[in-house]
C-alpha cells in the first residue's frame, strides 16, 4: 500500500508515519509546516523521520528519508487542489489517513478563516482526491470537541452532536457530514476518529502536558481553568496510534462488516481523569509543586471529556493500557532530554 499521512510533521503524524514505516508501508507525508507553533519542533519531528530541514524549504518538492527508504515528504497546504491531485496521481496513493487541520478550539476565537480554509476546504480537496483517484479508505481525524454541549456521559457514537460550542468543533462535524456525503454518493470507505485529549512525547506546545510541564519546570505558575473543575479522558499517543494502525491496515474483526462504507468511532482512553489529578502526577513526577492561579471557564471550552470506545474495542480490538502515571513520565523524560533540561 501507497499511504498518505497529512499532518506528517505534526504530534500524531509523526508517531504514525513512524509505526507504518516500521511496519514495512510505504508512506508519503505532508505537512505545511505552519507557524501555529514552533516549526522547530515541527522539523524535529521530522528528522527523526530521517527528512532533513534543509531539503523541505520549497513547496510541492518531494524529499527523501535517509533512513526509511519507503519514506517520501512534501511541503503542501491542502488548500492546493491542483499540486495535491498531482500528488495523488504521481504516487498511486491507496490509503488515506487525513490528520492534517487547523487545531486548537481557543484559538478558533481569533482566526476562523483558518479554520475554514484548512478544514472544510482542505478536507473537500481530499474527498475529491480520493473520490477521483480510486482511494481505497480514508481515514480522517475527528475530534471529541463535536460532543460540545452533550451532558451525558461517557460519550457515545450514537449520541446526538448538534451543539458546538468552537468553530474548531464545527469543522470537525462538518468533515464528518462531509464523509458521510462522499461515501454514499461515491462508494468509498471513509472511516472517522474522534480523538479525546492525546498526549505523550513530541506534543503540542499549546496542549496542557506541554504547557504544565514547562512552567513547573521553570517555576511559573500554571492557569487552571474553571478552578480546576475540569475532567478529561487524556489518551497516552502510543494507545492512539496502535488503535489507527489496524484500521489503516483492514485488521478488523469478524464483528466488523468491511462493506459498511461509513464509520465513526470514539478513540480515548476511555476513563476519565480529574485536571488537579492529572496535574498533582506531573508535581510527583518533576518533583516541584505547581503554583496555581485559578481561573474561570474559557469559552468555547468544556467541563468533562470521556469517551465510550467499545465500538473500537468490538471492532479492531481496541486496548488501550497505558496508566496516566506512565504516559506522564514518558512526556517529562522526552522533554528534558530535548530540551536539555
Amino acid at each position: 500500500m501507497n499511504i498518505l499521512v497529512t499532518g506528517a510533521a505534526g504530534f500524531i503524524g509523526y508517531h504514525l508515519s513512524k509505526k507504518l514505516l516500521d511496519n514495512g508501508h510505504n508512506v508519503i507525508g505532508l505537512d505545511n509546516i505552519n507557524d501555529y507553533y514552533d516549526v522547530n519542533l515541527k522539523f524535529a519531528r521530522l528528522e527523526q523521520l530521517g527528512i532533513q530541514r534543509n531539503i523541505v524549504k520549497t513547496f510541492g518538492n518531494i524529499a527523501l528519508s535517509d533512513i526509511y527508504p519507503s519514506f517520501k515528504f512534501i511541503r503542501l497546504t491542502l488548500e492546493n487542489k491542483e499540486e495535491l491531485n498531482a500528488l495523488f496521481e504521481k504516487e498511486q496513493i491507496t490509503i488515506v489517513c487525513n490528520l492534517a487541520a487547523q487545531a486548537g478550539v481557543r484559538y478558533s476565537l481569533e482566526n476562523p478563516e483558518t479554520y475554514i480554509n484548512s478544514n472544510i476546504v482542505g478536507f473537500l480537496n481530499i474527498l475529491e482526491c480520493c473520490r477521483n483517484h480510486s482511494v481505497k479508505h480514508l481515514v480522517y481525524a475527528s475530534s471529541s470537541s463535536v460532543y460540545g454541549l452533550n451532558k451525558e456521559t461517557p460519550f457515545k457514537v450514537c449520541h446526538t452532536v448538534d451543539s458546538p460550542i468552537s468553530l474548531y468543533a464545527a469543522s470537525k462535524k462538518s468533515n464528518e457530514l462531509m464523509a458521510h456525503t462522499y461515501s454514499h454518493l461515491f462508494g468509498f470507505r471513509t472511516t472517522g476518529l474522534r480523538f479525546f485529549t492525546v498526549y505523550g512525547p513530541w506534543g503540542r506546545p499549546d496542549m496542557a502536558m506541554f504547557l504544565f510541564t514547562k512552567a513547573i519546570l521553570n517555576k511559573n505558575s500554571i492557569s487552571v481553568f474553571n478552578n480546576g473543575d475540569l475532567e478529561r479522558d487524556f489518551t497516552y499517543v502510543d494507545d492512539i496510534i496502535n488503535g489507527i494502525v489496524p484500521i489503516l491496515e483492514d485488521k478488523y474483526t469478524s464483528s466488523y462488516n468491511p462493506e459498511q462504507l461509513y464509520n465513526l468511532y470514539n478513540i480515548g482512553n476511555s476513563k476519565s481523569v480529574k485536571l488537579l489529578s492529572f496535574i498533582e502526577e506531573i508535581e510527583k513526577t518533576i518533583g516541584i509543586k505547581a503554583t496555581k492561579v485559578m481561573k474561570p471557564m474559557q469559552p468555547g471550552d468544556v467541563k468533562a471529556t470521556w469517551a465510550d470506545v467499545s465500538d473500537l474495542e468490538r471492532d479492531y480490538n481496541y486496548r488501550p493500557n497505558t496508566p496516566i502515571k506512565i504516559g506522564i513520565k514518558q512526556f517529562v523524560d522526552w522533554y528534558r532530554a530535548y530540551y536539555n533540561i
